[in-house]
């Protein structure tokens, strides 16, 4: 009987140095990785940031690129003042959102766009011409869809209010139906759209059954929820809860990076 529990001592004591050691090199690993994994994420939203202005190319040296175009900025959201102790190389949008200490709980009455709470600060990327000056803005936008939360980039021409692009990068949505929020040919029909109307309230809207005006886009066919979805993420980001007032500061110019 003691050779056997002596035999059944040895197996555990061996499966738990062999667990602590995989659990040793696992956390290693992860460690490791983390500065290669925080680069490649950098990476690819840049990538995404110059899709959502129509600068990316095929093969292009996106780094370098979007120094030499992007023109970062963290603004605060309560104030739309430029916050100079904030490096926007550092800074995450959806960090800031889930921060109690750098977000606001939305109410109900407001929060049509189901985020639940609304950062404080955010990042906005300036679109900079090849002579340094700024000829459009690129903004993000979050919303709830219909299995979770679609997030996305905005890029608006110099004027504020035209489409030059969008980008919803990161979804659930359902591949054929709300996922077509991705598909090319329906993500081109927003250029050249207006946003706000002559009295400066926001007017786009998706809308069933051909998309005729310039405020207009034609809603996913099958997927209200998630053409709701991003009509309602437009109307909150675009209003005066959130880039209005930013929108108007950067248009008197009174919006600089000091």
């Amino acid at each position: 009987m003691s050779n056997k529990n002596e035999s059944l001592g040895k197996t555990i004591g061996v499966v738990l140095a062999l667990c602590l050691v995989c659990s040793i090199l696992v956390a290693g690993s992860a460690v490791a990785l983390k500065p290669m994994q925080e680069k490649n994420a950098a990476l690819a939203m840049q990538r995404n940031i110059l899709n959502a202005a129509g600068i990316l190319e095929e093969g292009m040296d996106i780094p370098s690129v979007y120094d030499e175009r992007i023109n970062a900025l963290v603004v605060s959201l309560k104030d739309y003042q430029v916050l100079q102790d904030k490096d926007p190389k550092e800074f995450d949008n959806r960090k800031a959102a889930g921060d109690p200490e750098t977000s606001t709980k939305l109410d109900k009455s407001e929060d049509i766009a189901g985020l639940g709470t609304m950062e404080n600060m955010t990042e906005v990327y300036l679109v900079m011409d090849e002579n340094g000056q700024r000829n459009g803005a690129v903004l993000h936008i979050r919303g709830q869809g219909l299995w979770g939360t679609m997030y996305g980039l905005i890029s608006l021409e110099d004027d504020l209010n035209t489409v030059r692009g969008v980008n919803f990068y990161e979804h659930a949505e359902t591949p054929g139906l709300g996922g077509e929020i991705t598909n090319p040919s329906w993500v081109k029909t927003w250029e050249g759209k207006e946003i706000f109307g002559d009295d400066g309230k926001v007017k786009f809207d998706l809308v069933k059954g051909g998309a005729s005006g310039e405020h207009e886009v034609d809603a996913l066919s099958g997927a209200t929820l998630t053409s709701n979805g991003v009509d309602a993420l437009i109307d909150f980001w675009m209003g005066d809860k959130a880039y209005g007032p930013l929108l108007e500061k950067l248009r008197k110019g009174e919006l600089t990076n000091g």
